[in-house]
């Protein structure tokens, strides 16, 4: 069996060494491994070459396609388990794209990989089922407000995000372009009853200069109530590039 998985380059996967770059792990070292294909389409998304692949007219501020020979490719789970065994360190974050496509395929490799903290980046709209859902130390949901231009029955999976707000090893991230964002922010903590400390708010931004103007203005609204704020270490460090 095998994963598909998205590429540094082509024909390379990607499979890499960083700090993590945000949410409650930010500037933890970390392995990351970044799967392909996923059931939203973001209109700001900056890992757009993970989905919208040459046909795909779903809406981009980019408008760039992207060849998918050059931009998947399938690993065997194995084959996947090895090369993360063979970096350093203890902490893996699996990325995407929706990671939680290739859920059955990830409890497989994971498998091979007893021995690490687990991180599952999600859009929320999936469950994971049991096999994967025992072995994953921490997850880091990051729900689509409007301005993602996904459609709200799509992106807001009551019942699964019921279950993530249950979970204690789930973290809330919140994707942030105005402050008007946060009245939908406050209205999903109180529908779904998300605890404060267990919420992120995160400026949309693939540049320094757009997230330090988007931090002065979202920080005052996380101490308004009572929110965590995350940066995007990961740009600052190293613009916005693959494989880190």
């Amino acid at each position: 069996m095998s994963l598909i998985l998205a590429t540094v380059s082509p024909g390379k996967p990607e499979i890499f060494t960083a700090l993590q770059g945000e949410g409650p792990s930010a500037g933890r070292p970390s392995i990351f491994i970044r799967l392909s294909g996923c059931n939203l389409a973001c209109v700001w998304c900056d890992t757009a070459y993970t989905w919208r692949f040459s046909g795909d007219n779903r809406p981009h501020w980019d408008e760039e396609t992207f060849g998918r020979a050059d931009n998947q490719i399938k690993l065997e789970e194995t084959d996947a388990a090895a090369q993360i065994a063979a970096l350093a360190g203890n902490r893996l974050v699996i990325t995407g794209g929706e990671p939680l496509l290739q859920a059955p395929a990830l409890a497989r490799m994971l498998e091979g990989l007893p021995d690490l903290h687990v991180e599952v980046e999600t859009n929320g709209t999936i469950a994971p089922p049991p096999a994967l859902d025992g072995v994953v130390d921490q997850y880091n949901v990051s729900p689509k407000l409007s301005h993602s231009g996904n459609q709200e029955e799509l992106a807001l999976r009551s019942e699964t995000l019921s279950t993530f707000a249950a979970d204690q090893r789930a973290w809330f991230k919140f994707v942030i372009c105005e402050p008007a964002d946060l009245n939908e922010i406050v209205r999903l903590q109180r529908r779904f009853s998300i605890p404060a400390a267990r919420i992120f708010l995160m400026p949309e931004g693939r540049d320094s200069a757009t997230l330090r103007e988007r931090s002065t203005w979202i920080t005052e609204l996380c101490a308004l109530h009572d929110y965590n704020f995350t940066d995007r270490l990961h740009i600052h460090l190293h613009g916005d590039t693959r494989g880190t």
